[in-house]
């Protein structure tokens, strides 16, 4: 049970910055919780580990400051539930397509009279049995950041509607949804992303809540918070390692070190249309071609 540091932050209109974890290694959790980022994106919805690993990941990440922002799959109201009980300060929804669906996400995050969240005070929101019930029913009521993610054009048309609903904090505009059922797969200056974007910041303000979405850089970002933008999400931990090491390679690779970059083969052979033909195998002297292409060893004589 712990103070948002996200909510806090908006509370007085300062932005809030968020990176996204996917390694289930408990030090990155505590490495970055301890380092002051406002909150840890913990996808529950695209990547396939327990509840209880992350569980663990949260406990790591408690020695630090960092809200855990829980994505669920859409529709996982129980497995919400458990995630705040351990120990998450907001839940992400994924896929929210109208004001009854975002109602729905604060009926199951929020303790009654908001709503009908269920009780169990022997996790760590508690914590562990420790808390004055009536005292931690309206903490975590005021504490628990409800965002909705706004990811489709259904979504974009009632956005008004959504961002009335009573218990909903954030607006979160995802453009790698949006921009695939578009029909404009991550062309995220297209006109349709942009008035998609346009019209989420508005909705928030006419609203009184707050918005955000991904950023590419702090000029993105600066961009964003002009329009209103708080909740600002950067980067990801699989990403900073992969052009790490990208890195490694174009500064090695100069002084004679090769790499057999399969990743790059496989985005080749889709950008290609299929995998490249391998060369035609040449039988060794008097050996033979097999019917996949393999070499056959000549018979040999009986003796």
């Amino acid at each position: 049970m712990r103070f948002s540091r996200i909510k806090t932050k908006l509370s007085r209109n300062e932005p809030a910055l968020i990176t996204t974890l996917h390694y289930i290694d408990p030090t990155l959790y505590e490495m970055t919780s301890l380092m002051g980022f406002d909150g840890i994106w913990m996808d529950l919805e695209h990547h396939h580990y327990s509840v209880e690993t992350a569980a663990n990941l949260m406990r790591a990440a408690r020695v630090g400051t960092s809200d855990i922002i829980a994505r669920p799959a859409k529709g996982e109201y129980m497995r919400m539930d458990r995630l705040l009980e351990a120990g998450a300060q907001g839940i992400m929804y994924p896929r929210c397509e109208s004001a009854a669906e975002a109602a729905e996400v604060v009926r199951w995050a929020k303790f009654a009279p908001m709503g009908e969240r269920g009780v169990d005070s022997a996790n760590a929101d508690s914590p562990y049995c420790s808390a004055p019930i009536d005292e931690y029913l309206k903490f975590a009521n005021e504490n628990t950041l409800v965002i909705v993610q706004i990811e489709s054009p259904r979504a974009i048309k009632v956005v008004e509607d959504i961002a009335k609903v009573p218990g909903v904090d954030i607006l979160m505009l995802g453009p790698g949804d949006l921009s695939v059922l578009s029909g404009v797969p991550y062309q995220f200056t297209h006109p349709i992303i942009l008035e998609a974007r346009r019209r989420v910041a508005a909705a928030a303000k006419a609203a009184g809540i707050h918005w955000g979405t991904v950023s590419s850089g702090p000029a993105h970002t600066s961009e964003l918070m002009e329009m209103g933008a708080r909740f600002i999400c950067h980067n990801a931990d699989i990403v900073i390692m992969k052009n790490g090491l990208e890195q490694i390679q174009a500064q090695y690779a100069p002084l004679g070190f090769t790499f057999e970059n399969r990743l790059a083969a496989m985005a080749a052979d889709l950008k290609n249309g299929g995998p490249a033909k391998p060369a035609k195998s040449v039988p060794a002297k008097g050996g033979r071609l097999g019917s996949n292409g393999s070499v056959k060893a000549p018979k040999l004589a009986a003796h």
